[in-house]
């Protein structure tokens, strides 16, 4: 009885001795075996691995994978134009050379993290110091943020870190100059609002006076075509009363006659004193235009 418990102990020793000499990597991760603080081994590739034993070999792991290093408040920087502005940035990172991660912080992520800020605010700082506020904003946002991923980049470098990606995500003046900015902006488009307006209302006018102009000339123009026009119906009628005069003078006499008894009768209420021996009347004493009737044979 007591070899048999006896060996079931050794085979659960033993078992426990082979399982904490086995272990496995994901592909997700580094994995680093040291002993008493010295790195022994790097392991990048994913797969069963085998180690000594605690407390000979120990192994610590590592997320390979590509991480986001996002600033929990804006820093407060200068720009060239003396301004106080609020940035807030972040920074995708990865571990590419585990051996020199785990020496300058050994393996800790947060000091990592910490470490990388004051890298990146560094290089916000040199880079913001030297542009004013609207290149930052927009004019010269694209070369501000390669500038300063090339800055983390090199000292990233050093502490085996890769450096992806450097972004602002805001920028923004700090509050006690908010106002103001905004009364400068407010008056800024008010301005422009009046050269605006200033401009519609000379284009109106322009527009309004040349209109006018154009009026003024098609209604000459309009005045000077009627007025030939009439011209050449007065001659032309004219013409035809010459002609209708020239082939019966009697007739025409008479038809001009009729044209002015017609006008001068034209209402009942007309009153006309004329003596009546006048050569108004001569039609309508006769019709041959004579005073005396013809007398009877």
């Amino acid at each position: 009885m007591n070899r048999l418990v006896s060996t079931v102990i050794a085979v659960v020793i033993a078992l426990a001795i082979l399982f904490s000499t086995l272990f496995v990597v994901d592909q997700r991760q580094y994995a680093i075996v040291f002993a008493l603080g010295e790195v022994k081994q790097v392991i990048k590739e994913p797969g069963l691995h085998f180690k000594l034993p605690p407390p000979f070999q120990n192994v610590l792991f590592l997320d390979k994978r590509i991480l986001t290093l996002d600033t929990p408040e804006a820093d407060r920087f200068i720009t060239a134009e003396k301004k106080n502005i609020l940035v807030d940035a972040y920074v995708k990172w990865h571990i590419v050379d585990p051996r020199l991660y785990f020496v300058s912080f050994g393996g800790d992520e947060r000091r990592a993290q910490d470490r990388m800020s004051q890298i990146v605010k560094a290089a916000l700082n040199d880079e913001i110091t030297k542009r004013t506020v609207r290149e930052v904003i927009s004019g010269e946002r694209g070369k501000v943020m390669n500038a300063i991923r090339m800055k983390v980049a090199d000292e990233a470098r050093q502490i085996g870190v890769e450096i992806i990606d450097v972004r602002l995500k805001r920028v923004d003046y700090v509050e006690q100059i908010n106002n103001s900015v905004y009364e400068r902006m407010k008056a800024e488009r008010a301005r422009v609002a009046n050269e605006l307006r200033s401009t519609g209302a000379a284009e109106s006018e322009k527009i309004r006076a040349d209109a006018d102009r154009q009026r003024t000339v098609i209604l000459a123009e309009a005045y000077r075509d009627a007025e030939n026009i009439r011209g050449d119906g007065d001659a032309k009628a004219s013409q035809i009363y010459a002609q209708a005069f020239g082939q019966n003078p009697e007739f025409f006499k008479f038809y001009r006659s009729l044209e002015a008894y017609r006008a001068s009768f034209k209402n009942r209420s007309d009153v006309l004193v004329v003596d009546p021996a006048s050569e108004f009347f001569k039609y309508f004493k006769s019709t041959g235009g004579s005073a005396e009737p013809k007398a009877k044979k």
